[in-house]
């Protein structure tokens, strides 16, 4: 074991963050911290590192161990470049090989005790440096950092400069290379993209020491880790496995809680009728009767009533008119911000109903296509055009369309003003604002806040076409899957980009990676994609092409991608139709099988080879039964081809 939280208390108040709650992490364990927006995860983490004082309970971390924490924001004004700043993380180590440097030189000038001297203490230097693995300390560094989506053209980009992720990714980076026994995480995967989040958690997985995460991205949960500590309503509870088997473990836990809920009210309802009643009769043993009752209903201990799922947030999307079967023609466009080339000869066509995602790695256009789609930015070449009775509704990452001087009210009220104060609120409502917080300033709201007011105006929209940036962007996970489940019953078109591959995976139908300036199309989800990628890119990407020809290339790759659009699409239904096939062949070869085996075991037993009858009958069935196993083996081998 390496940390250890022992009835742990805290509370703001009245508002309790945690109440005698424990937990441990085990040596090169990896584990989630999740929870509900505001449940106390970053109060949590802080308790561990010492940053915020726990008001009871006690933080054990094992003796001469080393713990590691990640901040969401960072402050990091100084005057080094990225290169420097996360070279500092490797102050001892380049310290050790400064000394180096300097003896060899002395040694040259030395002689007798005083050259012996200093020998001795270069080899103990030298082998202390092999152990660190100094050598490679420079390309660990370097690896690092373009592991985290910056190119080596950044390195020499002044910290001061950045933007609050880079910053952030910069501090993930030193923190890494410091490699401590455990490292405390809190939502590392916000500010990287789906590269470096694949990169990040290969990284985390061969990482020699614990890692304790906070986020909310379930696809990234699943894959690194083997624990989740919950905290809920000021409760620790620890589930075995990743997120997956968590919601699972939680949601049996949630309806046998509830199942226990409801039987208690059920018997208390029941004793409450019979005590009415015995006491109704008005006589001295009916009374005595209804008071024994009554006795026996205050000894009872109250089952509490578990969360409901889903009931803090409402979000219906609901088009107010369907729009034609063309939604959007985008032809040749292109963009750029010299002297960097974002894409180029871009064509592409959504139909009505299409869920598609635009994924691709940082810097390479994703927002500014939404933006053009929303005439924010203006393309550089090319056109765009929307179908018959199409109506847009946007989301923006960056929550350009809320007005920072409104209050959450005012912003609903002014862009519809046919609602009245009581629609206004209940919509607000099924937001988490109530009472006075709908008086709150938009610019004095947190990021996860703002989003939900976006996401109050997109439901009021009734648009039957959704382009959103970054949606789950600060949501929660249990606010992520009410988007999700909103969207996957939204009968409109949706449009968005997005780094949650989780989300991802449960919304889209398709997918248009962005790489190389151009589209490369996967009709399917992201399992889909990641099936598909090498096979595509192989065949679509060859970037020494793109370097002697990147205008020809993207117009081939775009042309492709048009052209293999249906193709994509019906190959895909066939080998549904296979799968399907296959699947139910195995399992009526399995009955088959079975069956078979049965009538071996029955034609051994005496008193049915004895009897002539039941023989000739179970002989028939098992000539019957190899028949047609005889053809099914056939059909099983044409489907596995």
């Amino acid at each position: 074991m390496i940390l250890a939280c022992h009835n742990i208390e805290k509370a703001f108040g009245e508002e309790v963050i945690v109440s005698g709650g424990s937990f441990h992490i085990e040596d090169h364990e990896k584990a989630a911290l999740v929870g509900p927006n505001g449940a106390g995860k970053t109060t949590l983490l802080k308790m561990i590192v010492g940053e915020i004082q726990a008001d009871g309970g006690n933080v054990v971390l094992t003796r001469g161990k080393t713990m590691g924490y990640l901040a969401q924001h960072q402050d990091m004004n100084n005057d080094h470049t990225i290169y420097q700043e996360v070279r500092t993380a490797k102050a001892d180590i380049l310290d050790m090989e400064r000394q180096i440097r300097e003896i060899e030189q002395e040694m040259k000038h030395l002689s007798g005790e005083r050259l012996e001297e200093r020998m001795n203490t270069y080899q103990r230097l030298t082998a202390a440096f092999e152990r660190e693995n100094g050598y490679a300390c420079e390309s660990e560094i370097t690896g690092v950092l373009k592991g985290l989506g910056f190119t080596e053209e950044e390195f020499s980009k002044p910290v001061a400069t950045l933007s609050g992720g880079q910053k952030t990714r910069v501090s993930l980076g030193k923190l890494l290379l410091t490699k401590p026994d455990i490292l405390l995480l809190d939502e590392p995967t916000n500010h990287l993209d789906l590269n470096s989040i694949s990169w990040l958690e290969t990284y985390l997985l061969n990482y020699p020491g614990a890692v304790l995460i906070v986020s909310h991205d379930r696809y990234f949960l699943n894959r690194v880790v083997t624990k989740v500590v919950e905290i809920e309503l000021g409760k620790l509870t620890t589930f075995m496995g990743n997120y997956t088997d968590y919601a699972k473990k939680k949601e049996m836990l949630r309806e046998a809680r509830m199942k226990e809920y409801l039987n208690q009210q059920q018997e208390i309802k029941h004793q409450e009728a019979v005590i009415e009643k015995l006491r109704s009769f008005n006589r001295e043993k009916s009374i005595k009767r209804a008071e024994s009752r009554e006795k026996m209903l205050d000894k009872m201990t109250p089952v509490e009533k578990p969360m409901e799922l889903h009931t803090d947030m409402h979000l219906t999307l609901e088009p107010s008119c369907v729009s034609g079967n063309d939604v959007l023609i985008v032809e040749h466009l292109s963009k750029a911000f010299p002297p960097q080339i974002l894409f180029e000869n871009i064509s592409f066509e959504i139909k009505r109903g299409e869920h598609v995602a635009i994924i691709g790695d940082n810097g390479t256009g994703k927002t500014t296509i939404l933006k053009i789609l929303n005439q924010v930015l203006k393309a550089d070449s090319g056109s765009f055009r929307l179908g018959s009775n199409v109506k847009i509704g946007y989301y923006d990452q960056e929550h350009h369309v809320l007005h920072m001087e409104k209050t959450i009210f005012q912003e609903i009220s002014d862009d519809y003003p046919n609602l009245n104060n009581t629609q206004i609120r209940k919509v607000l409502a099924a937001f988490l604002f109530t009472g006075d917080d709908v008086f709150k300033l938009i610019g004095d709201l947190s990021g996860g806040e703002r989003g939900r007011v976006s996401l109050a105006k997109l439901m009021l929209s009734e648009a039957n076409f959704l382009i959103l940036d970054e949606p789950t962007n600060h949501l929660d996970i249990t606010s992520k899957e009410i988007l999700e489940h909103a969207l996957n019953n939204y009968t409109g078109t949706v449009l968005y980009v997005s780094h949650d591959r989780y989300f991802i995976n449960q919304t889209a139908t398709r997918i248009m990676d962005l790489v190389n300036r151009t589209f490369v199309n996967y009709i399917g989800n992201y399992d889909y994609y990641l099936e598909k990628k090498e096979e595509l890119t192989a065949a679509y990407s060859n970037t020494s092409r793109l370097e002697n020809n990147s205008s020809s290339v993207a117009a081939d790759l775009a042309s492709d991608s048009k052209l293999s659009w249906q193709e994509q699409k019906e190959a895909q239904a066939k080998e549904r139709k296979r799968a399907n096939e296959f699947k139910k062949t195995e399992e009526r070869i399995g009955v088959l099988e079975d069956r078979s085996a049965e009538i071996d075991i029955l034609m051994s037993q005496e008193e049915v080879y004895t009897n002539s009858v039941k023989c000739q009958e179970l002989a028939k069935e098992r000539a019957e039964i190899d028949a047609e196993l005889e053809t099914l083996y056939e059909k099983w081998e044409e489907l596995a081809e």
